[in-house]
């Protein structure tokens, strides 16, 4: 019988050399465990809940710690925000020769506590992938989840060369791509990039109770881009902002002012001078989008052709051969279903020198484009 994908060891080599402990079984830790194993590196974990732990070893994330077993040479710390700091500093404790980091999607307030209770942090190393799912648990764990991801490293100048090479391994083996920042600009950065849009599609989520079943019945992929995040975790989040509060503040105060901006325009929208504010106010946001990264972290930009397929075995697979048959690299895809039709939408992200002859190619096979 065939090993489960998520126990089919790599034949290639780690970086890492020696076992990792993992402190927290949830979507993180037992992703990172996966990774890791699939290079054959000893993996051994801890959690709080022995369900949560039991779980992630039975999905091949690595085994449950024992009291005889050596110590680990770096210890990665994948709890709450609330308790990093704690765990933390329990590890560097327990296990003094060992290089310890945590996965905490906030660094600058943990850091602060150690340094506020004196902890020798010599061998302590902030880190943060900026990797995740909106469900949790080491059910929806994934062993690829950091590949191409970026992955924070937060070293100060005491940090020896053999600790950041430790962790950086880590990161490595698990296919990440290395970034290096403060605590400050990490949190920063994440505030913009993440805390925000979090908050964001939540907001605008909730603004979605009291419609009607028939207005709900119109939405299109629009709603659905900007609320898909607001089904992750409120306890973890609460704790997350509240973790990060400033920065999340000053971006929520400016947003905040644009809003305020945008909705006088409106209201007034046939005094003069109000229909140019709210054209720029637009286009600042195209701007915006324009700074976004694009395929593999370039500014290459793609236009979407739309094409109607069929809800049943096999069209989506057709589809997807018939374009590399006609050489038309897809850069990305999007599905989306017709609510009360046998119909599907499936949008091509495609070069724009090559969509009107996609369209027209297609077109020629009998597939219908939008």
């Amino acid at each position: 019988m065939n090993e489960p994908a998520s126990r089919v060891h790599s034949t290639v080599r780690s970086r890492v050399h020696g076992t990792v402990h993992i402190v927290g079984a949830g979507l993180l830790g037992s992703s990172i465990g996966l990774g890791l194993r699939e290079r054959d590196v000893d993996v051994t974990l801890e959690d709080l809940s022995p369900t949560s732990l039991a779980l992630a070893a039975d999905y091949g994330a690595g085994r449950v710690r024992a009291a005889e077993d050596p110590h680990p040479a770096i210890v990665v710390v994948a709890t709450p925000p609330d308790v990093t700091a704690d765990t933390v500093e329990r590890m560097l404790a327990t296990y003094p020769s060992a290089v310890v980091t945590d996965v905490a999607s906030v660094k600058l307030a943990p850091y602060l506590e150690l340094v506020r209770r004196g902890v020798d942090l010599t061998n302590y190393v902030g880190s943060h992938p900026m990797a995740g799912r909106e469900r949790g648990g080491a059910i929806m764990a994934r062993a690829d989840l950091f590949t191409a991801r970026p992955w924070v490293i937060c070293r100060d100048g005491e940090t020896p060369a053999e600790a950041l090479a430790l962790v950086e391994a880590v990161a490595l083996d698990l296919g990440a791509v290395l970034l290096e920042m403060t605590p400050e600009e990490h949190d920063r950065s994440v505030g913009l990039v993440s805390h925000l849009p979090q908050v964001v599609s939540s907001l605008l989520a909730a603004q979605l109770i009291p419609a009607t079943e028939q207005a709900i019945g119109l939405a299109g992929g629009g709603l659905r881009d900007t609320t898909r995040i607001a089904s992750s975790d409120p306890e973890l989040w609460v704790q997350i902002l509240g973790a990060n509060r400033e920065p999340v503040i000053a971006l929520l105060e400016s947003f905040a002012t644009d809003i305020e901006r945008f909705t006088e325009a409106l209201r007034a929208v046939d005094e003069p001078g109000s229909k140019r504010k709210l054209a720029d106010l637009l286009s600042s946001g195209m701007r915006g989008v324009g700074r976004i990264p694009g395929k593999h972290g370039t500014s290459e930009r793609f236009v979407t052709v739309t094409v109607l397929i069929d809800d049943k075995p096999g069209e989506l697979g057709r589809l997807l051969t018939e374009l590399g048959e006609l050489g038309i690299n897809m850069e990305d895809l999007r599905l989306e279903h017709s609510p009360g039709a046998q119909i599907g939408f499936a949008e091509i992200a495609i070069l724009p020198e090559v969509a009107d002859r996609a369209v027209t190619d297609l077109a020629a096979r009998g597939w219908r484009t939008l």
